[in-house]
């Protein structure tokens, strides 16, 4: 297996895994990276360890005590990832010694006084029910040798990290903390991001749900749109630094006229310049915006508590600039605004989420057994796989502007490609 994506782990695996009636996944099982590689180039390609439970586990579960942790904002699936990791250590593999810490990296440093909490079937045989998530979440780093001191203390032989990018980032300090001090504890993390915008992996949790329920937003606005002459919907989505959402709900719903995202730049008069020529043919209009489109004409300060930049409100600037507009040339425009980002964050997961969800978690559970760390569950080819967390965390996943998701947007809208 190619170095680069070799994951680490904390000693042999000696001990035989209780799991009964199990195909076992062998320690050297891989899958090539890109299966579109030519014929006669497989031997320099890169290849990535396929996930699964091992015949060998690390830890022994009679004397195994784990703790999961969510951080980040709210996501669809979250109550169902802690669900899963709880039923499947506890049935599976005998662990009876689950906690949650509370509030994200917070619940790992003592300063904060946040009580653990112990984790069992029954405690969380319905949480997945619920949006949101049972044990609180946080955003903002702490300090490593802090929270190192309070797993060993603990006497924690395994973490599992429920989060995006700023949570694998705090993943991958913490297990160079854990390796500083050669102690045996395994960090794995589980990916997610409404957004999908995590590199190395082609799905988040709670993106699918995410997308789904924006059919509804975006259905209704069309509606409102076209109930008056010359109305213009406008939809404002999740999407910081990546459009998927806004991209994907497009897709789905093809009642959007015009896709803004981070990716592809505007300017604000060839927005408004389509737009006339849109209401000139067409009695309404329908945009959506990524929260992260657009950022050089809003104005914004400071960073949030995990140091990311402070986005302007571009959904409201939008807005209040095409209205504006449309009064100042004295035509008619009646706009209409809605923003359902925290009713889709808060939301439950949806069937195929909740699936995605328990079969992160499960493997998850596996690769940690196994005594692997410093790795995140990720999803390549329609294989689960185990990529390093350095490698998960190297930049944002965003949409190719020239590649086949936003070329089946500009097919779909049949807007401008340059509206620069």
């Amino acid at each position: 297996m190619s170095n680069a994506f070799a994951v680490e782990t904390l000693g042999p695996a000696c001990i035989p895994s209780p799991l009964e009636g199990t195909a076992f996944t062998p320690d050297d099982a891989a899958m090539l990276m890109d299966p579109t590689l030519p014929a006669g180039r497989a031997e320099n390609a890169s290849t990535v360890e396929l996930a699964g439970p091992r015949a060998r586990i690390f830890f022994d579960p009679r004397e195994t005590r784990a703790a999961i942790v969510s951080c980040g904002g709210l996501c669809p699936g979250l109550n169902d990832v802690i669900r899963a990791i709880t039923m499947v250590l506890w049935h599976r593999y005998g662990v009876r010694e689950i906690l949650g810490l509370r509030y994200g990296y917070e619940g790992l440093v003592p300063a904060c006084g946040h009580a653990l909490l112990s984790l069992t079937p029954d405690l969380v045989e319905d949480i997945h029910l619920d949006g949101g998530t049972i044990l609180g979440t946080s955003r903002g780093p702490q300090s490593e040798s802090v929270m190192v001191d309070f797993l060993r203390d603990n006497g924690i032989s395994m973490m599992f990290t429920i989060g995006g990018d700023g949570t694998q980032r705090g993943t991958r300090d913490l297990v160079r903390e854990i390796r500083r001090r050669g102690l045996p504890i395994s960090v794995v993390g589980i990916p997610k991001t409404i957004d999908n915008d995590l590199l190395c992996t082609e799905r988040t949790f709670g993106f699918e749900t995410a997308v789904a329920m924006c059919r509804e937003p975006i259905t209704g606005i069309h509606m409102e749109a076209k109930a008056v002459n010359k109305g213009v919907g406008l939809v404002k989505l999740m999407g910081r630094d990546s459009g998927f959402v806004a991209a994907y709900a497009t897709l789905a719903t093809s009642d959007v006229n015009l896709v803004l995202v981070p990716e592809v730049p505007f300017s604000l008069p060839r927005l408004l310049g389509w737009l006339e020529h849109r209401l000139q043919r067409k009695s309404h209009a329908v945009i959506v915006v990524a929260e992260g489109a657009g950022q050089d004409l809003v104005s914004a300060t400071g960073a949030d508590a995990s140091g990311n930049r402070k986005f302007g409100d571009i959904g409201t600037f939008l807005r209040d600039a095409i209205a504006a507009h449309f009064k100042e040339i004295g035509r008619p425009a009646l706009v209409r605004y809605i923003d359902p980002s925290y009713t889709i964050r808060s939301a439950r997961a949806n069937p195929d989420d909740s699936v995605f969800c328990f079969r992160l978690a499960r493997y998850a559970v596996h690769a940690a057994m196994s005594g692997r760390t410093g790795m995140v569950v990720a999803l390549m080819n329609n294989r689960f796989v185990h990529v390093p967390v350095d490698k998960a965390v190297e930049q944002r996943k965003r949409i190719d502007p020239k590649g086949s998701v936003w070329q089946s947007v500009l097919d779909n809208t049949g807007q401008p490609a340059d509206l620069t």
